[in-house]
């Protein structure tokens, strides 16, 4: 490859903020062609692949920046500490149990939809699941049940390359993101679902009320001591991380080798750096931190998570799935085990659709969709879709952990 055009990490992270700042501002026009335009074309599709067109033109050389480490080191494990710290686990446990159980069977889902897809695949088409495709089977996994920063984390435990995570990149956002558009297109024929799934749907006119009543008295301008208490919480708790990390690390590593401690990636310091940060995370949502989300501590933690993401893209090979189209296929096998689990179970214990939808977008989507999901059924009920997300950035980086063990071993690796 030729020299980038824009070399310097300055620069490039100019270049980087313009990008975003592009698509959130184009995103929020209310008329006009880039309405039009976002009505297809989810924001999160530019932010990774805008970067990634920089990148394949030679205008930036992502792979020699060190701006992806730096993103991965610091922004990660604050915007997990800010997606975390802003649950409310009081508030979780009052949506009943239906909307937890949906939750949970998406998680299951994802889970169960990795195995079953890299099984299928073995005998359909044995080469795109060959070799190292499930170390990138773990970064979707960390996608579809927590989020963009799930993903990044297995992406460094399993150590995933550049070229598959970019793949699997492009299949979370084409398979997920249809999957979205099946699902609004669920709401907007909530009734016939309801009826189909027999549902009672009567606790969902006071959810409707409590939520809009949490979301009024919560709500803030955020003053200048907001935003530094915040920006304390998220880097305070992530060098706390880092902190306990390096300590954690150098111990296992003296440990007896026949342990096998290394196999679970136990002596990855960035697997301890994210699951001392999300523990921290959860840990304050039980105390009066979590009073921060009011002034917009989950919105500081998708900035973050935007500015990973377009890092992320940064390093991305815009021709790597077309070296591998069966990976699709993959994933459409992996998302229908995750939908025919959600309908079966909503069947069975008459959960409405707003659950059903809601906690499997909770999963897939993440924060940065579930609400508008969560939102296609009444506005005020935006708030479930982020306390549920929430959860799924607490389970991802557990849950496609395991996955991951769990498909290394189907890999024979």
């Amino acid at each position: 490859m030729n020299a980038a055009v824009i070399t310097g990490d300055a620069a490039v992270l100019g270049l980087l903020a313009i990008i975003l700042g592009f698509v959130f501002w184009s995103a929020s026009r209310e008329k006009g062609v880039w309405k039009k335009f976002y009505s297809v074309i989810p924001a999160i599709l530019p932010c990774y692949l805008l970067p990634a067109i920089a990148n394949s033109f030679g205008l930036v050389d992502g792979a020699g920046s060190n701006l992806y480490p730096m993103a991965r080191d610091y922004l990660l494990p604050a915007s997990l500490v800010l997606f975390c710290v802003s649950m409310d686990i009081r508030g979780i446990s009052r949506l009943g149990p239906k909307a937890l159980v949906m939750f949970l069977t998406g998680t299951v889902g994802v889970m169960l939809g990795a195995l079953v897809s890299f099984t299928a695949m073995g005998v359909i088409h044995p080469e795109t699941v060959a070799g190292e495709t499930w170390r990138g089977m773990t970064t979707l996994t960390g996608s579809w049940i927590g989020g963009g920063a799930n993903q990044a984390a297995m992406k460094e435990v399993f150590e995933v390359d550049a070229t598959l995570f970019g793949q699997f990149a492009a299949v979370d956002v084409i398979v997920g993101y249809v999957w979205m558009a099946t699902l609004l297109f669920m709401a907007s024929r909530a009734a016939f679902w309801d009826r189909w799934l027999k549902a009672d749907t009567s606790a969902i006119e006071t959810l409707k009320e409590r939520m809009a009543s949490y979301q009024a008295q919560h709500a803030r301008i955020a003053s200048t001591t907001d935003l530094m208490l915040i920006f304390a919480v998220a880097i305070g708790a992530t060098g706390f991380a880092h902190f306990l990390a390096e300590p954690l690390v150098a111990w296992i590593t003296s440990l007896p080798a026949e342990w096998r401690l290394r196999d679970y990636s136990l002596d990855s310091r960035f697997f301890w750096l994210v699951v001392i940060a999300t523990t921290v995370g959860v840990v304050l949502s039980l105390t009066r931190a979590r009073e921060l989300e009011g002034a917009g501590a989950s919105k500081i933690g998708t900035v973050f998570l935007y500015v990973l993401i377009a890092t992320i893209g940064m390093q991305m090979d815009l021709k790597a799935l077309a070296n591998k189209p069966f990976l699709l296929l993959l994933g459409l096998i992996w998302i229908a085990v995750h939908a025919s689990l959600m309908l079966l179970v909503a069947r069975l214990i008459r959960a409405p659709l707003f659950f059903m939808a809601v906690g499997s977008q909770a999963n897939i989507g993440a924060a940065a969709s579930a609400p508008v999901v969560a939102s296609a059924f009444h506005p005020a009920l935006a708030p479930v879709g982020v306390l549920l997300a929430v959860l799924g950035y607490v389970l991802g980086t557990y849950c496609a952990y395991l996955t991951g063990l769990m498909l290394q071993a189907l890999a024979g690796g």
